[in-house]
């Protein structure tokens, strides 16, 4: 745990810094999911271990320790889970677990012969005689069973409920607008708080449905893209991780003053490992799980980072001009995976359908080298289980830090 300054001049935050009206000295404590498909599993380990301790400790008065939720792709479906899930925090995560471990591919995307035909297929002949075809192929997979399974899982009134009565003050989800190349973060909220933009994002107030999620998730070429309603007009929409330039921006602005953030990277050694390379030309695999890595992993780093270099040089500040800085503190939490996530999904990739494997070794996806791309695809629950299990101890490995940024008791497990 550490602490970090961001700015909330006028001029980076809304009009008013503190929407809810909270006092000087009350916590909000923000939670940010990142995105990364499947890579979510480790997310929900985190949250149950965090849910465990809190059950230990008998926090009643603190049933649900978030009041901002906030989240991006896979991540944004977790973050929706948990607002409509109810007050109470352990329960929430135990839904949450039921479902990640035992996850089936086709819970999430047509994984038959047929359903791989008509997008992968089409998509993998449209790379070398796309001139041939009459009708241009959408995305690399079907996901509309995920639409099915997140209409039967999310109750939306429980969200407007948990608005209500305080058990959070709102949920954000980002997408990314293809139609206008911003990135646009959607907040449901009980009090009326202003929308805010700024350099190629924008976040407006709507009510979270299952397209908002869809939307957040459309993973490029993976997953089609979503029609949203914005500002009066449709646009296309796709994984909310593109061009998401501060993930943890919308919890600040919407009166977060504590943030706990989980990673679905290895961080340092994502980015550090050496990899073996063959002499062989990088298969389309490669080339994906490095754009995908960009895309999902990239900005969140580099935005923790950010805060940690200003609280850095604004520590170099002599003391009466740090007190006339328009800066206040945020106390940061990170968790993120300690082991690299790709070689762990090399060791399922024979879990996929077969139709699916077959797809996934023609894009390289199977091998060693490509295993990046199925670590985001890899909806199977042999693997999910395993990132729970990775989440679990990782948590426990920071329990010093955990308890004194929830301001927990000594004992615990």
């Amino acid at each position: 745990m550490f602490l970090v300054l961001w700015f909330v001049s006028h001029t980076d935050f809304m009009s008013d810094p503190n929407p809810f009206q909270i006092e000087e000295d009350e916590d909000i404590t923000g939670l940010v999911l990142s995105g990364g498909g499947a890579r979510a599993a480790y997310q929900v380990g985190v949250l149950h271990q965090l849910a465990k301790w809190f059950e230990q400790e008998n926090k009643r008065e603190f049933d649900f320790p978030f009041k901002i939720l906030c989240g991006t792709s896979a991540g944004a479906i977790n973050a929706a889970a948990l607002a409509c899930a109810g007050r109470n925090f352990y329960q929430s995560t135990e839904r949450m677990m039921r479902v990640w471990e035992n996850f089936s591919s086709d819970q999430v995307f047509r994984s038959d012969s047929l359903g791989i035909i008509r997008t992968g297929a089409r998509w993998l002949s449209a790379l070398s005689i796309g001139w041939m075809l009459r009708k241009r192929p959408k995305c690399l997979l079907d996901n509309s069973p995920l639409s099915h399974l997140l209409n039967q899982l999310l109750h939306f009134r429980r969200l407007d409920e948990a608005l209500e009565n305080g058990t959070i003050h709102a949920l954000a989800v980002t997408a990314s607008s293809y139609s206008s190349g911003r990135s646009v973060t959607f907040f449901q909220t009980q009090k009326v708080i202003e929308s805010w933009a700024r350099t190629q994002r924008v976040a407006l107030p709507d009510r979270i449905t299952v397209e908002h999620l869809l939307a957040s998730a459309a993973i490029p070429f993976v997953f089609p893209s979503i029609k949203l309603d914005i500002e009066g007009k449709m646009e296309y929409f796709g994984d909310g991780s593109i061009r998401q330039l501060a993930p943890i921006s919308p919890a600040i602005h919407l009166g977060a003053n504590r943030v706990m953030v989980i990673g679905s990277s290895q961080s340092e050694k994502d980015h550090t490992a050496a990899i073996e390379m063959q002499n062989a030309y990088p298969s389309l695999a490669q080339i994906a799980g490095h754009a995908m890595a960009s895309i999902f992993l990239d900005s969140l780093s580099i935005d923790i980072e950010r805060l940690s270099r200003v609280n850095k040089t604004l520590g170099l500040l002599p003391p009466e001009m740090a007190t006339r800085t328009t800066l206040k503190p945020i106390e940061l939490l990170v968790i993120s995976p300690s082991e690299r996530i790709d070689e762990i999904a090399a060791q399922h990739t024979q879990d996929l359908p077969r139709p699916v494997r077959t797809l996934m070794s023609a894009l390289g996806a199977t091998e060693a080298s490509g295993s990046s791309l199925a670590s985001y695809l890899l909806f199977e629950a042999n693997y999910t289980r395993e990132l729970i299990r990775m989440g679990i101890a990782d948590t426990i490995a920071k329990r010093e830090e955990v308890y004194a940024f929830f301001h927990l008791g000594k004992s615990g497990g």
